[in-house]
């Protein structure tokens, strides 16, 4: 398997989850959190989507899905357009309601096929090159790849576990 195979699979897998965690759920159940501190499904999907976005889009010197492709617009979301939801409050988790299934999954597609564009071409060396400078040591376009994955399959095993409660509550 070549290296872009291996990545573009990677992603893969977090389309599978994602369409998984939002499926056949009204606004309504995608905004219910389990108690007042705790992030909804709607805030994570939202989130991981919105991390891979700006990202990839980073990475790839290109411009972000949200804003680029009128997602922000659609979305209609009280937050700023760069707002990713990296270190939001309770009250700014709660501020990303009123979405659709049919949104959250349409997005994240849109991203992917984003992020799949661009990862397909790449092969080892590029995992090398350095994509921030802000941190020591550098990281690499491999380390961000890494870090966008584990990111986007844990908030995804989170919004599983929510639809879990949600459906127990049933």
């Amino acid at each position: 398997m070549k290296t872009g195979e291996f990545v573009a699979d990677a992603f893969g897998r977090v389309q599978e989850l994602v369409h998984a965690a939002v499926k056949g759920l009204s606004a309504e159940e995608l905004a219910f959190r389990p108690d007042d501190e705790a992030n909804s499904i709607a805030w994570l999907i939202w989130h991981l989507t919105r991390v891979q976005d700006d990202h990839i889009a980073d990475a790839a010197g290109g411009d972000q899905v949200w804003t680029a492709q009128g997602w922000a617009e659609r979305f209609g979301l009280s937050l700023d357009d760069e707002e990713t939801g990296y270190g939001h409050t309770t009250e700014q988790v709660a501020a990303v309601r009123e979405v659709t299934a049919e949104q959250l999954r349409d997005y994240y597609d849109a991203v992917h096929e984003q992020t799949l564009s661009f990862v397909r071409g790449l092969d080892e060396a590029a995992l090398d090159r350095v994509v921030d400078e802000r941190w020591t040591p550098h990281v690499t376009l491999g380390v961000r790849l890494t870090s966008i994955i584990a990111d986007d399959l844990q908030h995804a095993g989170q919004a599983a576990y929510v639809r879990g409660l949600l459906k127990r509550r049933r």
